[in-house]
């Protein structure tokens, strides 16, 4: 159990398990089944070996030399991006569909929001024989429209959740209400540390191997521990597990960079930590964007990944204890990010990324305007670009930007 977790399933006051009685038994029999393999070696020779035979773990750490030379840093990106799929989902996916093969599941269902957690878990479903079911967001398979296709091609049902301008939440309504009538053959692989227990520490646990690589690979890199480690939080998945290799050492700082949108007024921004309360989302008890009645408040944000009321719970004990720090960011900013990298550095990042990349410009000037010279900073690259070409192209000339 995490050290932060005073009680089983809980980080601090958050987290625990609201839901329907109908899930209960499947929840307790998935607990007992990650207990038993998270400490199983034949287990974890299996699971490591999928990371490295298909995934194509470890992935890199990349010295950023050009955007390092621009700001006036050392700036490291961690490259999710490089593993098969595209983004950092795949490591859960895997993890999961292994889980469900052992718990002789035949059918999984996932919620997807930018489509990254969908492509993977229909990857991982492909790859193990099991029958797959993506919902997501109507909004979000408009603004995705590849990826939804990439799920169909996989051999996925993709079920569209919500009205015209569904999103993720309502993507994740839809899965809970298939897997409250499906437990008994289906497992659900839920995307982030979000949920009831055991979803936030399991799926912790399948991305902890992102912090536990980043650690070894900057130390053996630079020789020393960087000063700050920067990663998006929507759900906050890529954030925790690049996190967890960095809990305890109190010399470097944990930012999260979450969705400004467009302003702080509600509907304008999906900013749960910024601007949210504690209450109960989907299952846990977290922080939410939510009015005085307790109604969850619509939410906005130019990434379909971060669009989400809510968090998960860690991040929410991390917010409360100080340990971690975690800012706003614009759409204007994390698209303007978005296209620094890539003509900076030849990496065209995910627009979730984008927001950790801005996040990180902006400590950095801070930091040099406080006289702190050169600092070293390590950044989640949680996933690539291709994904939000199209949507970004749109927004670009929208703003009068014009490609030759």
């Amino acid at each position: 159990m995490n050290q932060s977790e005073i009680r089983e399933g809980y980080f601090g006051r958050y987290g625990g398990r609201f839901v329907s009685e109908l899930l209960i038994p499947a929840l307790e029999e998935l607990t007992t089944a990650f207990k038993k393999y998270s400490r199983d070696s034949a287990f974890k020779k299996e699971y490591n070996n999928l990371l490295r035979e298909f995934a194509g773990r470890p992935t890199l750490m990349y010295h950023a030399r050009n955007i390092s030379e621009k700001w006036g840093a050392d700036v490291y990106l961690k490259r999710e991006d490089l593993l098969h799929t595209g983004s950092h989902k795949i490591n859960n996916c895997l993890g999961q569909a292994l889980l469900a093969k052992k718990l002789k599941k035949p059918r999984v269902i996932a919620e997807t929001g930018a489509g990254q957690h969908g492509v993977a878990t229909a990857t991982a479903a492909a790859l193990m024989k099991l029958e797959c079911c993506v919902y997501m967001g109507n909004e979000d398979l408009r603004r995705q429209a590849l990826n939804g296709f990439r799920m169909r091609l996989l051999g996925a049902f993709v079920v569209g959740a919500g009205d015209q301008m569904g999103t993720l939440r309502d993507a994740v309504n839809e899965a809970l209400r298939d897997w409250s009538s499906s437990v008994d053959h289906t497992h659900y692989i839920v995307g982030s540390v979000i949920g009831p227990h055991p979803f936030p520490s399991l799926v912790k646990w399948f991305h902890a191997v992102i912090g536990r690589e980043s650690k070894k690979q900057i130390i053996r890199m630079t020789g020393k521990l960087p000063d700050a480690v920067f990663a998006c939080v929507g759900g906050g998945s890529n954030a925790m597990g690049m996190f967890s290799g960095f809990l305890t050492e109190s010399g470097v700082d944990l930012i999260g960079a979450e969705a400004g949108g467009t302003g702080m007024k509600k509907g304008e921004h999906s900013s749960t930590l910024k601007m949210g309360k504690p209450g109960v989302l989907q299952g846990c008890y977290t922080y939410v964007l939510q009015n005085k009645a307790g109604i969850v408040d619509n939410v906005h944000s130019i990434s379909a990944g971060l669009d989400y009321p809510g968090v998960g719970p860690e991040h929410a004990h991390l917010l409360e204890t100080g340990r971690a720090k975690y800012v706003a960011i614009s759409d204007d900013s994390a698209l303007a990010a978005f296209q620094e990298l890539s003509e900076t550095e030849g990496i065209i990042p995910a627009l979730e990324s984008s927001h950790a990349l801005a996040a990180a410009r902006n400590w950095v000037f801070d930091q040099k305007k406080l006289g702190r010279k050169k600092p070293m900073i390590v950044i989640s690259l949680s996933g690539r670009g291709d994904k939000d070409a199209a949507e970004a192209q749109r927004l670009m000339e929208k703003q009068g930007r014009v490609f030759q």
